[in-house]
């Protein structure tokens, strides 16, 4: 992991190849890119943290599912342009 330059205080987190995949696949590169750095962060320490490969799985599903939504973050209600509730 680095330190951010994104104005996270938290250090990023890196891209799995699967999840790159994955959201090309889907084709929700935008989708994710859309979305603030600490919810893209978030979503691949939560994924990259799984120790089970049926977790991963699971998780990049909802990942997936939720940008495909595009108002759900993390099982809860999120709107595009909402000001930063994490305060990074």
């Amino acid at each position: 992991m680095t330190k951010p330059e994104s104005g996270l205080s938290r250090p990023i987190q890196p891209m799995p190849a699967a999840v790159k995949e994955a959201l090309e696949e889907h084709g929700l590169v935008a989708a994710y890119q859309a979305r603030p750095p600490y919810q893209r962060n978030d979503y691949l320490g939560w994924i990259n943290r799984a120790k089970r490969p049926e977790t991963k799985e699971r998780r990049l599903r909802q990942m997936l599912s939720e940008l495909e939504q595009g108002d759900v973050y993390m099982k809860m209600d999120w709107r595009t342009g909402r000001a930063d509730v994490h305060g990074d």
